[in-house]
């Protein structure tokens, strides 16, 4: 796969992107775009970050902190003077990114929904910031995830699962998000089949209906616990099992998919052979 062509660096707003010229300075309000952007070697020009821009740790602690993904200090912004800043539709709120747009000059937007979306979002970062080998060298490491992970998923039940984002209320996820295609790849599928937004809350007594026979409590947004556990295990119907998982493996896009996609694979065959 080959990103030498412009016309393949257009982002999830339609906005086609040029290669970067001079010395670019990048902001990225994006946790999982920013550790991408230093697995592509891009750390050197990264002048921004949020503070849950944590991975790599040893690296994104010398880069400046710019408030939250949905509480970003535009003053702050503003004064280091970005070229690009990246964003994500879910993660940052429009507003915030049209006040961006009108003193930064390039506005980088994603919203992945699958994690086959990963190639492409490789890619348009790579393409636009001088990177292509280190992004065609992350493609064929995702492919091969990918190819590993179809091979074990088909070799597994589906099962229907109940993934938690949040607890006051009990909120979850659509299945037209990431995290649901990503779960759906090892053969979890996300209940409700439908609902109202991409978030729905979810009310006491509809926690194990529609057929759950899995609750999976993440440890991001919500850092959910083993005392949330052990109150919904005492909650549930006998067939239903809860369990922790990494929220990081299931929701973070970017190169952390393709170590997510074994971690995911590693995690269902455990539980399946009953070890949780």
């Amino acid at each position: 796969m080959h990103f030498a062509r412009e016309r393949d660096w257009t982002d999830a707003a339609g906005v086609r992107h040029a290669p970067a010229r001079g010395a670019f300075r990048i902001v990225s309000l994006v946790p999982s775009l920013t550790e991408l952007l230093c697995d592509l070697g891009l750390a050197p020009h990264l002048v921004g970050r949020t503070g849950f821009c944590v991975h790599p740790r040893a690296t994104v602690r010398a880069i400046p902190k710019v408030g939250g993904t949905k509480s970003v200090d535009l003053a702050r912004l503003r004064k280091i003077g970005p070229t690009h800043v990246i964003v994500n539709i879910d993660e940052n709120e429009k507003p915030t990114v049209e006040e961006i747009a009108r003193f930064v000059p390039h506005v980088v937007v994603t919203h992945p929904l699958h994690p086959l979306d990963n190639p492409a979002l490789y890619g348009l970062l790579g393409g636009i910031f001088h990177r292509g080998a280190a992004a065609e060298a992350l493609v064929r490491s995702f492919e091969r995830a990918w190819r590993e992970t179809a091979l074990a998923a088909a070799g597994c039940p589906r099962e229907k699962a109940l993934y938690l984002i949040w607890k006051k209320p009990w909120m979850t996820v659509a299945r037209d998000t990431y995290i649901s295609t990503t779960l759906a790849a090892v053969g979890w599928d996300t209940v409700p089949e439908a609902g109202a937004g991409r978030y729905p809350e979810v009310a006491e007594q509809g926690l194990f209906a529609g057929g759950v026979r899995r609750v999976l409590l993440p440890s991001e947004p919500y850092r959910f616990r083993e005392r949330d556990a052990i109150e919904l295990r005492r909650a549930a119907p006998p067939h239903v099992k809860v369990s922790l998982i990494d929220g990081e493996m299931t929701s973070w896009y970017g190169s952390r998919a393709i170590a997510g996609l074994g971690y995911l694979v590693a995690f269902r065959r455990r539980l399946l052979a009953g070890e949780g």
